[in-house]
């Protein structure tokens, strides 16, 4: 059986100037879509109205990653300056920043329930860290021999995340154990993104 091309119809266009747009997220109450951007700015937008809410400079190196956190107001941004930073996005306060990786950061995954947050990175690492410890870096996740470009929680485990590679690889992990539960081979090229099938069984 071959499959043909997915066609997706467009609801709803959203066209600004801008630098080159490295990451997307969706608040989970608000109708803003908040835009990390290659000059280093993040800025939030109203889908609905389609005008600009908020901008933060966050520096001048591009933000390849930006997400909402919406049970505690803030917006957390990865950079090429290896920094994680955190604002308030209500008072625009800078609320935390501290340095996270050894290389560019490539994503950061906010956990549903729990006050963590994993980053990965070009140093090939995943990192775990708890706000409410002053963001102690919790745990490291090692075993990728190439730049680790996405992770995602499984939605019908928390303590449970995979992690694309381009090392060809997927890893599944589980929170607490340093070594990953199984990898996922059979890639000729390097593996950009990872996601879960929310129905049924347990898909990557």
């Amino acid at each position: 059986m071959t499959l043909g091309p997915l066609r997706l119809e467009i609801k709803r266009w959203l066209t600004a100037r801008s630098e080159r747009v490295k990451s997307v997220d969706l608040h989970s109450t608000e109708p803003w879509m908040l835009v990390s951007l290659y000059n280093g700015t993040v800025m939030v937008w109203n889908h609905d109205t389609q005008l600009k809410v908020k901008t933060f400079e966050v520096c001048d190196l591009p933000v390849r990653v930006a997400k909402f956190v919406a049970r505690k107001h803030w917006i957390i941004a990865g950079a090429d300056d290896m920094f994680v930073r955190v604002f308030n996005y209500n008072t625009l306060e800078k609320v935390n920043m501290f340095e996270a990786h050894s290389d560019y950061i490539r994503c950061i995954l906010v956990h549903p329930t729990q006050p963590y947050i994993l980053s990965s990175s070009d140093d090939m690492l995943i990192k775990l860290w708890d706000w409410e410890r002053k963001w102690l870096c919790s745990q490291v996740f090692e075993g990728h021999t190439h730049y680790v470009m996405q992770i995602v929680i499984n939605p019908k485990d928390n303590n449970q995340f995979a992690s694309a590679s381009l090392d060809r690889t997927i890893k599944v992990w589980q929170l607490g154990s340093r070594t990953p539960n199984f990898t996922l081979e059979g890639h000729e090229k390097g593996v950009n993104c990872v996601d879960y099938y929310s129905g049924g069984d347990n898909f990557l």
